[in-house]
């Protein structure tokens, strides 16, 4: 039996776009590893043009970018509608994507919907999930009303009439605060703010990056946990982890920004399983199962948690598209739950495409309207 094409694409304009390269370098060698697919990868430039499988398998590889984007850009005419996603034509057929794009792109439902206009399985939750998932505010409002226990929040909008103001965050949620642009990932466009001066730079920063801002209460004495869950129906939630970077906890500072997930984290500490009481554990799991659900989520993501001084856990936000670096935590917390990433690569082809079976069953049909016979108005 011939081997299932699998097409990787990765990079992306987000400002992620080179933790990508390494989580889609380590589903290479793991899909590699199984020995079932044949595997091909796409890069995507910042640009939003989508390079030939030969300059993208470089680039995967650490090779240097610019000059090898600006070779691709020269071979092609730029201003063709279909240019930017061209060179999906020169590759074998195709039987499922394996989307590798973190933040906009990959996790906010544009690709998604692409495979869907294609016609193609891919890994991941459908555009839907996604789109939800990547807006921090519409997240909290879903989780809100299923119950499912989140910090206390604002949400304020660059074109505001009455800006929200310091006075009345510190009223209503205390000092100190998080401040997160509403549609991005890692870290990214977010700040802490104890006074009204680191406020204000703050809401700069994130505005920078969205219209929408979700001003987050502290938790105090904090740890953080993710949990890795995957799956369609049937849904499988990881062992949890905990990590913890220096003068985090209390009245510290620290906390796990962009620098300490991707580029050094080797002061933080990190533990597997977290040591946690057990009844704890338990609802850990059940609130990011459930979480995972309501979401409509399917095939992989990772649910980050915050745990205060008295073991109390709150959901911070879901992670549609994880990192799957040699620094990602979602990557260590399978192998530690005996699922080693060639077999976890491969089970989430497998929920791809088994996702897409499903899909094919629904109904899209529609009754011809026929003729048109409009009513009277107003007696005429």
């Amino acid at each position: 039996m011939s081997k299932k094409h699998v097409v990787l694409l990765f990079g992306g304009n987000s400002s992620e776009h080179d933790v990508s390269k390494r989580s889609a370098y380590n589903y290479y060698q793991a899909l590699k590893e199984t020995g079932k697919y044949d595997l091909s990868v796409v890069a995507i430039a910042q640009n939003g043009f989508f390079l030939d499988a030969k300059r993208s398998f470089e680039i995967m590889n650490q090779a240097d970018e610019a000059p090898l984007v600006a070779e691709y850009m020269q071979s092609i005419d730029p201003k063709e509608t279909l240019a930017p996603i061209a060179a999906l034509k020169d590759l074998p057929p195709i039987d499922i994507f394996f989307p590798v794009v973190h933040g906009n792109l990959g996790e906010d439902g544009t690709l998604q919907g692409l495979f869907r206009l294609l016609k193609k399985p891919y890994v991941g939750a459908a555009l839907r999930g996604h789109a939800i998932s990547f807006d921090k505010v519409i997240t909290k409002e879903i989780l809100t009303a299923n119950g499912i226990r989140n910090t206390k929040y604002l949400v304020t909008y660059q074109n505001d009439d009455q800006p929200l103001t310091w006075a009345t965050v510190e009223k209503e949620l205390g000092s100190p605060v998080f401040v997160k642009a509403a549609n991005q990932g890692s870290s990214v466009g977010i700040s802490r703010a104890e006074n009204e001066a680191e406020y204000q730079a703050a809401l700069a920063d994130s505005f920078k990056y969205d219209r929408k801002v979700l001003v987050e209460a502290a938790v105090n004495g904090p740890r953080e946990l993710e949990v890795g869950v995957i799956g369609n129906d049937d849904i499988l939630v990881s062992e949890i982890g905990a990590h913890q970077v220096p003068d985090q906890g209390g009245d510290g500072k620290g906390w796990y920004d962009y620098k300490s997930k991707f580029v050094d984290n080797s002061a933080v500490a990190f533990e597997i399983p977290a040591k946690l009481p057990e009844d704890v554990t338990a609802e850990i799991k059940a609130m990011a199962k459930k979480a995972y659900q309501v979401l409509n989520l399917a095939g992989e993501a990772r649910m980050d948690f915050l745990i205060d001084e008295n073991n109390v856990p709150y959901l911070g936000e879901p992670n549609t598209l994880p990192g799957f670096t040699n620094m990602s935590l979602f990557k260590r917390l399978w192998d530690y739950s005996d699922i080693n990433n060639a077999k976890l690569a491969d089970m989430m082809v497998q929920y791809g495409f088994e996702a897409y079976e499903k899909e094919q069953q629904i109904s899209y049909s529609f009754e011809s309207l026929g003729e048109e016979k409009v009513g009277t108005f107003n007696g005429q």
